[in-house]
């Protein structure tokens, strides 16, 4: 565990911000809003009675929502490659993982 003590202690408080801070807000806040300014885009639309507002509405709302959905899986994606990745090392000689420094980042 000196690798953990040595290596992890200064980069607990970078590794906690990207974990629980920049991810979730990628996968979770950036589709959330990508579908209410889509919504909002067609409540619009609608509210102006115009067809052709609304289709081209309706068409921006789904190209949002795939938008969504794309980067919510890449995101995941991401994570878990790099899971598998950081399984595969070996870990010896006073090394670690990267790995344990991830998880041992927990709240």
């Amino acid at each position: 565990m000196y690798f953990l003590d040595v290596m992890c202690e200064p980069l607990l408080p970078f590794i906690r911000l990207v974990k629980n801070g920049l991810i979730p807000v990628i996968q979770i806040g950036i589709p959330i809003v990508l579908i209410v300014i889509g919504m909002f885009d067609l409540g619009k639309a609608v509210v102006a009675s115009k067809e052709d507002e609304i289709k081209s509405a309706q068409k921006l709302l789904i190209k949002r929502v795939i938008y969504a959905i794309l980067i919510f899986f890449v995101v995941f994606l991401v994570t878990a490659v790099f899971n598998i990745v950081a399984g595969s090392g070996n870990g010896d000689q006073g090394t670690a993982k990267w790995s344990e420094c991830w998880n041992d980042s927990r709240l």
